[in-house]
């Protein structure tokens, strides 16, 4: 079989499908990635418009208690009422500077006898047992005080809440209404801003987990450019086997032994010889001393 009837084969049609399938693939990545990267610049644009925006009263941001949409991220809320420290919960395993610990959330009762749970912190586990050796009391009487909305969290499958302890796996809103039993805002909750009331005198005691995060989209634009290259690096590599069969099905033809004593001529051009090789390495040992 010569010239390119080889290609026709069922070997070549399946290497073909093969390489369809990889470069298919990879464009599914690289459409994936370009997802990730709008997730990460809409996440960049509710940080420059709801961050240092001028904050509000709760009740006008969040018209009902499941109200929340993902574009009030970070929207400055105010609250007025009293803290619940007596139900107060930690939220497990919340590592925080590269150290183990926990989210300090304090129900608020507001002056319209709703509940609003505030994240007032992190704290460290403690030396001695798993949960904080102090955990810094909550303002007494009726305060004001400025948080950021957070979305309430998912389930956690195979985690549940320790029996007989304050302590939960993840901020999952509709699970700490039914412990409070009162009427409870479940679509958001709020990170306190530093500064507030009940944000802690020393940031170094209850670490404030509302600093502002960093506007950075990731590495998924050009994530996206390199799988969309290896998409293409794989035609090129079918075309390059391709060739290199045709040269060698096709190697006792006389234009073909032309074309490989032409390629030969043209690479022993390029290489030098061995005297070529040694007057090189002379030159550069006479031209170090």
């Amino acid at each position: 079989m010569t010239g390119w009837r080889f290609a026709f084969s069922r070997r070549w049609a399946g290497y073909l499908a093969l390489t369809i399938v990889f470069a298919i693939i990879c464009s599914l990545l690289a459409t994936w990635q370009f997802s990730r990267r709008a997730d990460a610049r809409a996440e960049i644009d509710r940080i420059d418009q709801n961050y240092d925006s001028q904050p509000i009263a709760v009740d006008q941001v969040l018209p009902s208690l499941e109200s929340f949409d993902d574009d009030q991220k970070w929207t400055r809320v105010t609250l007025t009422g009293q803290y619940l420290t007596d139900d107060e919960l930690l939220v497990r395993n919340r590592p925080y500077g590269g150290r183990p610990g926990f989210e300090l959330l304090t129900p608020m009762l507001l002056d319209d006898g709703t509940v609003f749970v505030v994240d007032r912190g992190w704290l460290p586990t403690g030396s001695q047992q798993d949960a904080p050796d102090e955990v810094p009391p909550a303002p007494t009487g009726e305060v004001t005080v400025t948080a950021r909305l957070k979305a309430s969290e998912p389930t956690l499958s195979g985690r549940s809440t320790v029996e007989g302890s304050n302590q939960i796996p993840t901020v999952h809103l509709p699970q700490i209404a039914d412990k409070l039993d009162r009427p409870t805002y479940t679509g958001a909750y709020g990170l306190i801003a530093a500064g507030s009331p009940g944000a802690g005198d020393a940031e170094e005691a209850l670490p404030i987990l509302s600093a502002r995060p960093a506007r950075d989209e990731g590495p998924h634009l050009s994530y996206a450019f390199q799988w969309y290259v290896f998409a293409i690096l794989a035609f090129i590599g079918l075309g390059w086997a391709l060739r290199q069969e045709y040269r060698l099905v096709n190697s006792d033809d006389p234009d073909e032994i032309e074309r490989a004593s032409e390629r030969d001529r043209r690479k022993a051009a390029r290489t030098p010889s061995d005297d070529e090789s040694e007057d090189a390495i002379i030159e550069a040992l006479a031209e170090r001393r």
